[in-house]
Order: structure tokens, then sequence, then C-alpha cells
């Protein structure tokens, strides 16, 4: 039997499968969380490249605007579908199968003459991320040994890593060289294949063999309608989280140039201390899910930001910029939480829940985006920074969101001990 490059204890009795359920496997954990910033890293290349399809296909904003509405749809709302199936039957080597999606989409777009074969190739650049959130997701709680947040937040950081390289990859090759360098991006999707491959035998030999143990011990009683009040309760969570961030990563530099006249380059600084702060708070939010409750992070981190909120429209430069780094970092610890506290609601649906957090948070991320530009126009960034100043107080409905406890035991994890 094949045991791919990552360390496990190939066993078959009852006890040792229940004992390396309860072992953190860090190999796996950071081989998603590197193919999680290679694929977020390909997907960001779309929008940066927008002003190299504009200018060579004479491209309207509505036509890139339909880019991108191909794009979410796929990645978005594929995901949770694609995660049911695999609830229902799971395939160890769609991982490498999306990212194979992936490529094949970079290269059709690196070489693509019609505005047709453009909308072609991000829909299966798309497809490919559809595959492998619900599916990666999926992997990081089967690495876990029961520490679900940290090995959310390891998973997520990797993306928000590859989201932030993306444009300056963006900025190396098409800026400089055009759009048929986008194919040099694929050899990234190939080191992707490769990664995935080989997490796909750890999954199809170790990981399904965890899952089973765990899922056994998972059960917490709570009635049908209360799951789906929680359900709906965390998606308005989700809601209030990404519309407020949309206010911030796709306006922030506007609103500092606007508000306080500084320079292009100042603003851009700015924006990425506010990323590098969200990249520390996702970071943050799983372990700290894992030690105190994820209900708790939640409350802190949706609620708890709605004093800096409601003060940034009034705040000078100064205090701006420090009112920024604290919502990033405490608004971005719940989702961690509250992806992990929905697997928890939902045993054994850890795909389609996966899926549907994932594609429900890039949805609303776009449609904020264009909701807010659209509000922008008519009203001014300062009135849109004042009305989401208010969206942290749905997170009062946290209140109604019961206390999970699971009757499965709760030793302490300990890290593989294998190299």
């Amino acid at each position: 039997m094949p045991r791919g490059i990552f360390p496990a204890v190939m066993t078959d009795t009852a006890a040792s499968v229940r004992q390396t359920a309860h072992t953190t496997t860090f190999a796996v954990l950071f081989a998603i969380a590197f193919s999680h910033l290679l694929n977020d890293m390909m997907q960001s290349l779309i929008p940066a490249i927008y002003p190299n399809l504009k200018a060579d296909f004479h491209l309207s904003f509505a036509q890139i605007g339909v880019i991108t509405l191909v794009n979410q749809i796929t990645a978005s709302l594929l995901q949770p579908a694609v995660g049911y199936v695999s609830d229902l039957k799971p395939r160890p080597y769609s991982l490498a199968t999306g990212m194979i999606a992936t490529l094949v989409g970079l290269l059709v777009l690196s070489i693509a003459n019609s505005y047709a074969v453009i909308l072609l190739s991000v829909m299966l650049i798309g497809v490919g991320s559809a595959v492998f959130h619900p599916e990666s997701s999926r992997v990081a709680r089967m690495a876990s040994g029961g520490r679900h947040g940290l090995a959310q937040s390891l998973f997520q950081v990797g993306g928000n890593t590859g989201s932030a390289i993306g444009p300056l990859l963006a900025a190396a090759l098409v800026a400089v060289y055009g759009q048929h360098s986008v194919a040099w991006a694929g050899a990234l999707a190939l080191l992707g294949i490769l990664i995935l491959y080989n997490v796909g035998t750890w999954y199809k030999h170790h990981g399904l063999a965890r899952m089973r143990s765990a899922r056994a011990h998972e059960d917490h009683g709570l009635p049908r309608g209360k799951i789906v009040t929680s359900m709906v309760i965390l998606l308005l969570l989700i809601f209030s989280k990404y519309f407020y961030l949309a206010s911030i990563t796709s306006y922030y530099t506007f609103y500092l140039i606007h508000t306080f006249h500084v320079s292009v380059q100042t603003a851009q600084v700015h924006l990425f201390i506010f990323l590098a702060a969200v990249a520390a708070g996702t970071l943050a939010g799983g372990p700290l899910g894992d030690r105190f409750g994820r209900k708790y992070v939640i409350w802190l981190s949706i609620l708890g930001i709605l004093p800096f909120t409601l003060a940034l429209p009034y705040a000078n430069l100064f205090w701006t910029s420090v009112l920024s780094v604290i919502i990033g970092m405490v608004l971005a610890s719940a989702f961690p939480a509250i992806v992990v506290y929905a697997q928890e609601l939902l045993p054994g649906r850890v795909g389609m829940i996966s899926g549907l957090f994932f594609g429900f948070s890039f949805g609303m991320g776009g449609i904020g985006a264009a909701v807010l530009g659209w509000l922008a126009d008519l009203t001014s960034i300062d009135f849109v920074y004042k009305v989401c100043s208010v969206l942290p107080a749905i997170g009062l409905l946290t209140a109604f969101l019961p206390n999970l406890v699971s009757h499965k035991p709760a030793p302490l994890p300990v890290v593989d001990p294998e190299p």
C-alpha cells in the first residue's frame, strides 16, 4: 500500500486508529495550506490582469463585470454541491483533479483570442477552486488531531497569502510579458497537482479512517429546528463580516485618498497593513476557538469590533490606521471559528459545510463590493463607511447560538512524532 510523502503510522487495529486520530499531522496541514496559497494565487491572477484584457480586447466595464460573475458563479455556487457529493462518497484524488481544471483554465486564458474563450477559461479556473475548497477543508480537519480551529486557521492563512501574492505575480509576469505569460503560472498548478496527489494518497490510506473514528463521537443531540436556526445565524454573521471587509479591501485606498489627501502609494501601504492584520487575525482565530470555545470567539470577533467600526469614520489618519488594524485582526478571527462551529453543528457534512461557507463568503464579498460601489456613486465614500460601521451589530444574533457539547473524549492532542 503506498504511503505518499506524509508521515503516518500504518495500522489495522481500531485502538491504533483512535490513537492516531488524536495526533496533529502538521506535514499534511502545511501541504494543504501551501496548496491553498497556490490555488488562491492563481485565482487572484484573474482580476489582476483585467487592465491587460480590457486594453487588448477593447472590453467595456460591463464585460469585465461578466468575467468576474462567471468566475464567481463557478467558484462560489458549485462549492456546496461539490461538498455534498464528496460527503456521500469521498474522492481523495479529486483535489488533484480540481487543480488540473485550474491548469487547463490558465493555459486557455494565455492563448484566448476572443471574449468567449476568456469566459471559458475563467469558468475552468473557478471550477478548480470549487473542487479545491470543500475537500481541502475536510483534509485539514482530518489532519487536525482534534485541533480543528488551528487546522482551519493554517489552511485559511495559506489562501490569504496567495491572494496577496497574486497581484504581485501578475505585475511581474503579465504587465511585462503580456497575456501569453499567464501560461507560466501553469508551473504553479503543476506543483499543486503533485502536492495534492500525495495529499490524496494520505487521505485515502489514513484520513478516511481518522474521519470515521472522530465522527462516531460527534453527536450533540440538537433538534433539527435549532440546527437550521443556527445555520441561518451563522450565514448572517458571514454576511456582516464580508460586507464590511468589502468596504475596506475594495475602497480603503479611495477613502484614505479622498478623506486625508494621501498619495496612492501611502494608501496602498495602509491597505497592506490592514491585510497583514487580517492574516494575523485568521491565524489566531482558530486556536483561540480551540482554547476558549468557538462561540466566545464569534462573539468577540463580530460584535466586539462594533465600537471600533463606529469610531472609524470620525478618526484622523493616525487613528484610522490603528483602528483598521484592530478591526482587521479581530474581525478575521471569526471565520475559522464559524466554519468549525458549523462543521460541529452538522457532523458528517464537513464538505458541504465548507463549500457552503467558503462559497457564501466569496459571494458576499463580490456582491458587497458591487453594492457598496453603487452606493458610493450615489452618495459618497464617507457615507459608505458610516453605513458599514453598524454592520457588526448583527453579531448580537450570536446570543441565539447553542453551546455545543459533543460526546467525544478530549485527550490532549500531540504532534505526530515522526519527522
